[in-house]
C-alpha cells in the first residue's frame, strides 16, 4: 500500500523533527522534505506522527469467553488505541495448548486483517501446572509461551519449560504470583515468584519476560539480573504507574504503593524497564461486579502514558516510544517500531495538544471495565496506518469515525 504523509513532527526513540514519510509497498520508503508522489496524501501538520504501538500482552478472550472480547472487537479496539501488533495470552476456553486452537486464532485474525496476532501458548497444559508434553508439538509460528492468569507453582515443572523453551528459542512471559501466599499477601507472593524465576532463568539461560512488574522489590531483582546478564525482560502497565492504591479498583496484580510507582518510574529513566504493555483484560459488567479483576486498556495506553510520564517530565516521547514501540517490536522479532527507511510501514498520528476526557462508554472493546473512565488526558489517537495502508481514522469536526473493514 502507497501513502504519503506531509509535513508531520516525526517522532520515534532516536529522532524528532519535521519530515514527510512516504511508504510504498507496505515499507517505508523515504523520509524528508517538500516530497511529492502520486498516491494518498495525509496532512501531518500539527500532529506527531510516530510508529505505531505493539502490545506485547493482552487478551482478546477468543474462544470461549468471547461475551467479553473477541478478536474482532479486540482489534478494532487495538486499532483505535493506535497498536498494530498484539501479543495474546493463552487463558481461552480451550486454552491454547495446542496449535490446532492456536492455528484458529491466526487464521481467523488474517481474514479479519486489521492487526497482526501473535499467540502465546500456555506453558503447562490446559494451564493445569502439570504437564508440558504439549510444548514439543508447537510450531515455529509460536515463539512466546504464557500461563498468565496464574503463576507456574510447580518450581520442577518451571524448570523443565525453561529447559525445553531454551531448546526451542522460546520466551517464556510469567505472570509472577505465588498462589499459596496471594492470599496472605500479593507483595510477598509477587516477590517469591519473580525472584524465583528470575532464578530459574539464570541456571538455564531461558529467555524470560516478567509480567506487569508492580513492586519494588520485584523490580530491584530485575535490576540486579540485567546487571548480571540474566536474559530478563520487563514489562509494567499504563495502570501500574499512573494509578496507586487509592484507586479502589481490582486489577491483578494490584495497584501498589506510591513508593512503588515511584520507583518503578525511576528504574523507567535508567533503562531497567523495556515495555509498556497493556494487559488488555476486558470484562461483562456482571463480570466486574463479581470482582472479575482487569481493565480494557488498548484505547487509553497512549493517551495515559503520555499524561502521566511525558507531561509530567518523568520522560521524554522519544522514551515513551521506545518503551511502546521499538524494545516491543524487538522482543518480538518485528520489522516495526521505529520511522526509518526499510521498517513496515505501521505509523500513528497522535494530536498531544488537545486535552480529552477518556468515555469508556464510546468503547469499541465489549469491555468498558477502567477507572480511567471520565480522566482529562492528552495523546488522541487520529490516525492508524499499517503497512502503508490506512485503518483507522478518528472522529473530526467534519468527518465521522472510521475502521477498515
Amino acid at each position: 500500500m502507497e501513502v504519503l504523509i506531509k509535513n508531520a513532527r516525526v517522532v520515534d526513540s532516536s529522532q524528532d523533527s519535521i519530515f514527510d514519510v512516504y511508504i510504498n509497498k507496505g515499507i517505508i520508503y523515504e523520509i524528508g522534505k517538500n516530497l511529492q508522489k502520486d498516491c494518498e496524501v495525509l496532512d501531518g501538520e500539527g500532529y506527531v506522527l510516530a510508529p505505531s504501538f505493539i502490545d506485547l500482552h493482552s487478551h482478546f478472550r477468543e474462544p470461549g469467553y468471547t461475551y467479553k472480547e473477541d478478536l474482532l472487537s479486540g482489534s478494532r479496539a487495538a486499532v483505535r488505541g493506535g497498536y498494530t501488533a498484539i501479543n495474546l495470552m493463552a487463558n481461552t476456553k480451550p486454552v491454547c495448548s495446542s496449535m490446532d486452537v492456536i492455528d484458529k486464532v491466526l487464521e481467523k485474525s488474517k481474514k479479519i486483517n486489521l492487526v497482526d496476532i501473535h499467540q502465546c501458548a500456555s506453558i503447562t497444559e490446559d494451564l493445569l501446572g502439570k504437564s508440558i508434553d504439549h510444548l514439543y508439538q508447537l510450531t515455529p509460528a509460536v515463539r512466546f509461551i504464557s500461563d498468565d492468569g496464574k503463576g507456574v507453582s510447580n518450581s520442577r515443572i518451571m524448570l523443565e519449560a525453561m529447559i525445553l523453551a531454551k531448546e526451542k528459542n522460546l520466551t517464556i512471559i510469567s505472570h509472577a504470583e505465588n498462589e499459596e501466599l496471594v492470599d496472605i499477601d500479593t507483595r510477598l507472593a509477587e516477590n517469591m515468584m519473580t525472584w524465583r524465576d528470575i532464578s530459574l532463568s539464570k541456571f538455564t539461560d531461558c529467555k524470560l519476560h516478567l509480567a506487569h512488574v508492580s513492586t519494588k522489590e520485584a523490580m530491584k531483582d530485575i535490576i540486579d539480573a540485567k546487571k548480571q546478564g540474566v536474559r530478563v525482560t520487563c514489562e509494567v502497565t499504563p495502570h501500574h504507574i499512573a494509578l496507586t492504591e487509592e484507586t479502589k479498583y481490582r486489577v491483578n496484580p494490584p495497584m501498589r504503593k506510591v513508593e512503588d510507582v515511584n520507583f518503578i518510574i525511576k528504574a523507567m529513566q535508567d533503562g531497567f524497564v523495556d515495555v509498556i504493555a497493556t494487559d488488555h483484560a476486558p470484562h461483562s459488567e456482571q463480570d466486574k461486579i463479581n470482582g472479575a479483576p482487569g481493565i480494557s486498556g488498548l484505547e487509553t495506553s497512549f493517551p495515559v502514558c503520555y499524561t502521566k510520564l511525558v507531561e509530567e517530565s518523568h520522560i521524554t516521547i522519544n522514551k515513551l516510544s521506545e518503551l511502546m514501540s521499538k524494545n516491543p517490536a524487538k522482543i518480538m522479532k518485528l520489522n516495526k517500531g521505529e520511522i526509518k527507511i526499510g521498517f513496515e510501514g505501521d505509523l500513528v498520528l497522535l494530536d498531544i495538544k488537545t486535552k480529552y476526557n477518556i468515555d469508556c462508554s464510546q468503547f469499541l472493546s465489549k469491555g468498558h471495565n477502567s477507572p480511567f473512565d471520565g480522566k482529562s488526558v492528552s495523546g488522541k489517537v487520529m490516525c492508524t496506518i499499517k503497512a502503508g495502508r490506512i485503518i483507522y481514522k478518528a472522529k473530526t469536526d467534519k468527518k465521522e469515525e472510521w475502521i477498515s473493514k
